[in-house]
């Protein structure tokens, strides 16, 4: 009896310092705010910590140099993006902090600098998540971008009736691979699809699975927040065969259509997206959108209850808010052309820049592709 009760003391005395540890560790205060983004590193994709806009930090290898120091448990590195966001709440979130700390407290950014502090310029910019599992897209949540190729009395008339009458959400799903793309890589538009427009984006990204989140916990199940784009070729499906009119996967589905970045905020430094979002969006120097959160029709949190109604959604999954008016329905400014350049900013996280390049024409098919736009529209390819 009594090698048992001190063998129940023993144990009850390691979980008391298993709590503690794991207290002291959720409670670590950061030095800085930082932002998590994936980048070629050195001819690989890596991990990095970004510092100020302009500074990153190869996590991996930082935490190797991190976990010299005798103080520091080693723990498992993750693999990649989707690796971190999954095991953020479950240890990753403290070894940043403490990661972070080490680099800012001992000057290593604009003092002596170790080899896994680089420069933003020194690296690639690859998409912060490859690849999303899951991207769910919000369609027309935003009272701008409703109707917006109506004259001001119908908009004003089609709005009101929205405001009135707001029911669920509209949510589609955009590729993932293929369509992701990162900061500073080519928007293709498609050989001959001359119709393709724009839309900024908030990009939340998930952090804790669910399925049936309430929009009053949906807060809790979100990692971070990025800029989205969601590329989109208005020139619809070719008219005859099966009498579908509406067709999202032509419209959203083309390669480069889902610019993702720079990099992800991590939600506690970013605040309440339903109280501080402004999202705007340019075409070389020209200004086409702009709209903050008091414009969106269905909340964020509102869009995740209904996603998750439907499907489980899992740790990297991201749900796009929609976009506001501004695009080319409601301008007469023409759609984007090869050599324009894209810029989407959202005030807090950053901006993704992108150009536009036109794809080479096909060849060799059978003539069961995704046909050119004037090849059944009344319109001049020049």
């Amino acid at each position: 009896m009594r090698i048992r009760s001190i063998l129940l003391t023993s144990a009850f005395g390691l979980c008391l310092i298993a709590i503690t540890t794991h207290s002291l560790h959720a409670q670590t205060d950061v030095s800085e705010p930082f932002k998590v983004g994936t980048f070629e590193i050195e001819g690989a994709p890596a991990v990095g910590i970004v510092l100020r806009d302009q500074y990153i930090v190869a996590l991996n290898r930082a935490n190797t140099a991190l976990e010299r120091d005798p103080a520091f448990p080693a723990i498992p590195e993750p693999a990649d993006m989707l690796d971190l966001i999954s095991r953020y709440e479950y240890g990753m979130k403290a070894r940043l902090y403490e990661i972070v700390n080490y680099v800012v407290d001992n000057d290593m950014i604009t003092g002596a600098r170790p080899d896994y502090v680089y420069d933003l310029s020194e690296v690639g910019t690859l998409p912060p998540i490859m690849y999303p599992g899951k991207i769910l897209n919000a369609a027309v949540n935003f009272y701008s971008h409703v109707n917006e190729a109506g004259t001001p009395d119908q908009q004003a008339e089609a709005r009101r009736q929205r405001r009135e009458n707001r029911g669920v959400p509209y949510l589609f799903l955009k590729p993932s691979r293929g369509a992701v793309i990162g900061n500073g890589h080519e928007i293709v538009i498609p050989w001959g699809r001359d119709r393709i427009d724009w839309e900024v984006e908030l990009g939340a990204v998930i952090g804790r699975a669910g399925k049936y989140i309430s929009a009053n916990d949906a807060e809790a199940h979100v990692f971070g927040y990025m800029v989205t784009i969601d590329v989109s070729d208005r020139g619809g499906r070719p008219p005859g065969g099966n009498p579908m009119t509406s067709d999202w996967f032509v419209g959203k589905g083309h390669d480069t259509f889902a610019p993702q970045g720079p990099w992800i905020v991590p939600k506690e430094f970013y605040g309440n997206p339903m109280e501080i979002l402004r999202q705007t969006l340019s075409i070389g120097t020209e200004q086409l959108q702009e709209a903050t959160a008091g414009d969106m029709i269905h909340s964020l949190w509102e869009l995740i209850e209904y996603g998750s109604s439907i499907i489980t959604l899992y740790p990297g999954d991201v749900v796009n808010n929609g976009t506001s008016g501004g695009t080319n329905a409601g301008s007469d400014r023409g759609y984007l052309q090869p050599g324009e350049v894209v810029s989407a900013t959202i005030d807090g996280i950053g901006t993704l820049t992108l150009p536009a390049i036109a794809e080479a024409e096909p060849q060799g098919l059978s003539g069961a592709q995704l046909t050119p736009v004037c090849d059944y529209r009344n319109c001049d390819r020049n």
